[in-house]
């Protein structure tokens, strides 16, 4: 099989594939900057004349699936394969195959990182600093920029899948308390509290969002359940900005009835005006959809797809997660 592969993947996992599956043609998106448009990839599997492909960002079209409709799988390197069109792939009977949890230590880490900066009021005590303001004799910074630890406060997940339970795992050390929304998913283990969606904003100091983008996620969190927050809590979103209405947010902040929030994404990328409303608000740690971005998840990812295409291919798992569109077995089969 010849594999076309376009997102970032290290030398060994091109190496395993390589032994498993035939011919590797490497061509990541990265040496151009920027992920291949329609057009593009559509010349590149033409070029190589490539059986699979591996992609990340690129933009698969159901113009680039019409067009290579023999395709053995496409291979996603993200937790969502939104760029990717899963439905005209499943009728053509090509799987798809994606690599949830690939970001979920980096991502951990950074709300554990930015949480701690909200809290502790870190970037208005640097600026403070590199602002010359310390006086001789002042205890200044020591009065304004007393913040708050994590340890003994409630840490609310919406959405409890990897991400969730990754920063669960993590944080619970400092130590917090860890309550949980997901119709999905029970954990079994006792110090994770699974709650309703209306307590969980009721009575978390923090609440974290964790939810993909779907019919019922789309704007799921608004007024009626933002209201609920107590007013020195703090609201976090690193997973999609739409799940949330964002003029609702902004109203809560605006009117401090929340302490603030830490948001990584936003309704328009880049930001419109009501994007940098909430950016450049004082309560508002903002980072620029980076939470994901490590190094490491280009190995993580690379490491999950090829595990999967393992069990799929060679072990016949077709009961494996990552695999997306499950009903494209029925297709194949009839």
């Amino acid at each position: 099989m010849r594999i076309l592969i376009t997102a970032p993947y290290y030398e060994k996992a091109q190496e395993i594939l390589k032994q498993q599956f035939g011919e590797i043609i490497y061509k990541p998106w990265k040496l151009q900057g920027r992920a291949y448009n329609e057009r593009e990839l559509i010349g590149l599997l033409s070029e190589t004349k490539a059986e699979a492909l591996i992609t990340e960002h690129d933009e698969v079209t159901e113009a680039v699936i019409h067009a290579f409709p023999e395709l053995r799988f496409i291979g996603v390197c993200r937790g969502t394969p939104s760029n990717v069109a899963v439905s005209i792939a499943t009728k053509k009977g090509i799987p798809v195959f994606h690599t949830p949890a690939r970001n979920a230590q980096a991502v951990a880490e950074m709300f554990i990182a930015n949480l701690v900066n909200l809290m502790r009021n870190t970037l208005a005590g640097i600026n403070w600093l590199e602002g010359e303001n310390w006086e001789a004799g002042a205890h200044t910074s020591y009065l304004q920029f007393k913040g708050n630890e994590i340890a003994g406060k409630t840490i609310g997940m919406v959405g409890f899948g990897a991400v969730g339970q990754t920063i669960a795992n993590l944080i619970r050390h400092f130590p917090t308390k860890i309550q949980y929304y997901d119709p999905f998913y029970t954990s079994h283990d006792p110090v994770y509290k699974k709650v309703s969606l209306e307590e969980l904003f009721k009575t978390c100091d923090v609440v974290s969002v964790h939810l993909p983008v779907n019919a019922d996620t789309i704007g799921m969190i608004g007024k009626d359940l933002i209201s609920l927050m107590k007013p020195d809590s703090i609201f976090v979103n690193t997973a999609r900005a739409v799940v949330v209405k964002r003029e609702d947010l902004w109203f809560a902040i605006e009117n401090n009835l929340i302490r603030g929030a830490i948001l990584d994404v936003f309704d328009h990328e880049p930001p419109d005006e009501l994007d940098y409303k909430l950016i450049h608000h004082e309560n508002v740690l903002a980072t620029p959809h980076i939470a994901g971005a490590t190094f490491e998840v280009e190995d993580h990812h690379a490491n999950i797809m090829n595990n999967c295409l393992h069990n799929f291919y060679v072990e016949g798992n077709q009961s494996i997660r990552q695999l997306v569109n499950k009903e494209v077995l029925s297709v194949k089969a009839s």
